[in-house]
């Protein structure tokens, strides 16, 4: 079996280095891409298993990303899985439209790596 691919957006450098570190030692393959835009076109180039996407990113907003990747008339990414991570508050209205785009969202306060690696494998990576 092919090693899973992961593509990871988040713009926090210790964050996103933790990430990758702990996802690669748990045998995935990882791209990291720190600003939404890069995020966005990686997320369009190439297949992904699971796509982590950060809310609050530079240049494209994590909504922007999602809603562009699965909220038209077409999903794009119909063989990722989407685990949106934030710290982000958002209101009630918002946070049901991430959630209907995404497989999973999470709150990066309460996520170790541990736990991550634990619900991507829970959907199947």
């Amino acid at each position: 079996m092919a090693n899973k691919t992961i593509l990871c957006i988040e713009d926090d450098r210790f964050i996103g280095e933790m990430y990758v570190r702990s996802l690669k030692k748990a045998g995935y393959e990882v791209d990291w891409m720190v600003d939404g835009n890069d995020g966005l076109v990686a997320a369009r180039n190439k297949q992904y298993d699971f796509i982590l996407l950060d809310i609050m990113l530079p240049e494209r907003k994590g909504t922007e990303i999602l809603a562009s990747l699965r909220g038209g008339k077409q999903n794009l990414i119909p063989k990722s899985r989407v685990i949106v991570l934030t710290n982000f508050e958002q209101d009630e209205d918002s946070r049901a439209v991430m959630e209907h785009n995404a497989d999973a969202y999470l709150i990066k306060a309460e996520i170790t790596p541990k736990k991550l690696i634990s619900v991507i494998q829970q959907l199947g990576g």
